[in-house]
């Protein structure tokens, strides 16, 4: 038997229950082959093995294939469009208790972000937001909620000094942000989508899947979300077919229900 990148595809769903399918082959191949050989590995059947049985490894390959690119407020002008338009109708529809699920959550600056942003419109122990993403090891550091200068610099000066610490070259995000946010573990491509967010923010991780894994999630998020709900997507990303599914659009990266 060849030990080719099929018989890997069919390996690691039985070892993480991530579909390798559902991600752009060319682009995912030459990643993990790279990591393969970075290891001086010697094909995808020893590289099944090594993950079978050394437990670094196999949390550095989740890590290494999750995409975890992220910044507090990134694409300001879209964090503004939610200030003034989107966070004051999902008040008016929903009330003040409003849930947020933050999914492909990253290191949490996305999460922590939504907290203060929806800060300045109710209290924080009203907020809750519901945070995911595939990688354990990047929710540890979500948890842990230390950042470097560079990933803080959209935001606003009252927040960065209100809620963060500087501890050496970084900085320490406060409590009272970090108990409004949940963090669990997730799969988009398996796992049961939650029903009791009003918003869900999934931003720049769908360009890495296929059109019709991107599709499918579109469409889970639109069952997912009540009516008058509304998904924010990134400034990378397009809803195809947005009224075949049943969305209205807001605006470029806001869809409504």
């Amino acid at each position: 038997m060849e030990f080719d990148y099929e018989y890997f595809k069919r390996e690691i769903l039985k070892m993480t229950h991530i579909d390798l399918n559902c991600y752009k082959e060319k682009q995912m191949k030459r990643r993990i082959d790279s990591l393969i050989a970075n290891h001086k590995i010697t094909g995808y059947e020893k590289y099944v093995q090594a993950l079978r049985t050394d437990t670094a490894l196999f949390e550095e390959f989740v890590s290494y294939i999750t995409i975890n690119v992220s910044e507090f407020y990134r694409n300001p002008e879209q964090w503004a469009y939610m200030d003034k338009e989107v966070f004051p109708y999902l008040l008016s529809k929903f009330g003040r208790r409003i849930k947020i699920w933050s999914a492909a959550c990253s290191t949490g600056d996305e999460p922590y972000s939504l907290v203060m942003a929806l800060s300045r419109y109710v209290p924080l122990s009203q907020i809750s937001v519901y945070a995911t993403d595939l990688d354990k090891q990047i929710l540890a550091k979500a948890k842990v909620g230390l950042y470097g200068e560079k990933s803080l610099h959209g935001v606003p000066e009252d927040f960065k000094k209100k809620y963060f610490t500087k501890i050496g070259p970084s900085y320490q995000i406060s409590d009272e942000i970090k108990n409004r946010v949940q963090f669990q573990q997730h799969n988009l491509l398996k796992d049961r989508y939650p029903t009791d967010c009003q918003m869900i923010v999934c931003r720049n991780v769908l360009i890495y899947f296929t059109e019709e894994a991107k599709d499918e999630t579109f469409r889970k998020f639109y069952q997912s979300l009540p009516g008058g709900g509304v998904l924010f997507i990134g400034s990378t990303e397009q809803i195809s077919d947005y009224r075949g599914i049943g969305y209205q659009r807001m605006n470029s990266f806001f869809y409504l229900k």
